[in-house]
């Protein structure tokens, strides 16, 4: 059995089932089976990510800043991977944080491209991004 790229193939037989189902197949090959099976084919996404990285200082800063922002511990170890929700930040704080990274950084966020920030590496690459403009 063969599934175009690009698509996960899960089956399993269903006695009594004369029923097939196949959705978001390009190609799809089956050998002559005795019993009924059914099909759900899903797109996978990508699994290419292309991002830019901030650099490590800036990465550094913005750390800085969202525990000082959200008051945690020395101890609290936050990273580009950390997500501001999980660090215990609401809408407000999140806002806070922007204010603060615009004020360290002498920059703007528009409101659009700050609500699609989630953790701090989604905010040091907009910080770079923003500060190169900036320079340009």
């Amino acid at each position: 059995m063969a599934a175009a790229a690009g698509s996960s193939l899960s089956m399993r037989a269903c006695p009594g089932v004369t029923a097939t189902r196949i959705s978001s197949l390009k190609s799809f090959s089956l050998p002559n089976q005795r019993s009924f099976l059914f099909f759900r084919v899903q797109p996978v996404p990508a699994r290419l990510r292309v991002s830019c990285a901030a650099k490590p200082q800036t990465l550094e800063k913005v750390c800085e800043i969202v525990k000082k922002q959200l008051a945690l511990s020395p101890e609290t170890a936050v990273t580009g991977e950390s997500k501001f929700a999980a660090l215990g930040a609401d809408s407000l704080d999140t806002v806070e944080i922007v204010m603060g990274l615009e004020e360290e950084f002498g920059i703007n966020v528009e409101e659009e491209s700050a609500q699609s920030i989630t953790t701090v590496q989604d905010a040091a690459d907009l910080i770079e991004i923003l500060v190169e403009k900036k320079d340009a």
